[in-house]
């Protein structure tokens, strides 16, 4: 027989898990990790016939994609990838960087999911799913971490020192700003941690003898705080 059992704590662990799932994945597709100097894109051609300046701005910089200006176009801001290809990522510590990250945002997006379900099913193979859920989560922000460590070493290279001006170098980011998404992924690694301590609280919460005297009368929705 199922059991459907909700708590505070362990609905604030599955809200927790997918919002750090989401995070890092939209940060991950952001083109906002490095915000370049103020730049003027080439002149235009006015409507008299003159050539125009276009306004100053400043373009972006993502692990595989970027957002620039283009003078021709009416919308004005052009945003993709700059690498069609896994090699034509700017440098070898971005390549590696887009695979911790990847990794770790896979398994955050497994436990997303899987959570959902734990109302329902609170093991798996006679262990504890939240056990299972906070262990993989802990995985997860090592990976993150690593991935986080290595993408200012890769600030030494062409493409962002386009960017950022000559003077950017491994770990010095030159006249770039660092953008939202680089905040965002820090920040969804930090709560990926806080999951996965707060994993035991969920289990400790499901398991509790509430729990069970609730089970004993046959209730099969069981709702505590």
């Amino acid at each position: 027989m199922c059991h459907v059992i909700v708590t505070c704590r362990s609905m604030l662990w599955t809200l927790l898990s997918i919002v750090a799932a989401f995070g890092e994945l939209i940060a991950f597709m952001s083109t906002d990790w490095l915000v370049g100097y103020p730049r003027t894109p080439d002149a235009v051609f006015g409507p008299h016939g003159a050539t125009t300046a276009g306004e100053a701005y400043r373009p972006t910089l993502g692990i595989y994609g970027r957002c620039i200006k283009l003078p021709h176009l009416q919308r004005g801001i052009l945003c993709g990838p700059y690498a069609v290809h896994f090699g034509e990522i700017a440098s070898g510590f971005w390549q590696a960087t887009s695979i911790f990250l990847a990794a770790g945002i896979l398994l955050l997006c497994a436990v997303a999911f899987i959570s959902v379900f734990t109302m329902c099913f609170q093991s798996i193979m006679k262990k504890s799913i939240f056990n299972v859920c906070g262990l993989l989560q802990g995985i997860a922000g090592l990976f993150l971490i690593l991935g986080l460590m290595l993408y200012p070493a890769g600030w030494g290279s062409d493409k962002v020192q386009l960017y950022c001006g000559p003077d950017a170098a491994p770990y010095r980011a030159g006249l770039c700003s660092m953008g939202w998404a680089f905040y965002t992924a820090m920040g969804g690694t930090v709560l990926t941690f806080v999951c996965a301590v707060f994993s035991a609280q969920a289990e400790i919460a499901t398991s509790s003898d509430k729990v069970q005297e609730e089970i004993e009368e046959g209730k099969s929705l069981i709702c505590l705080l």
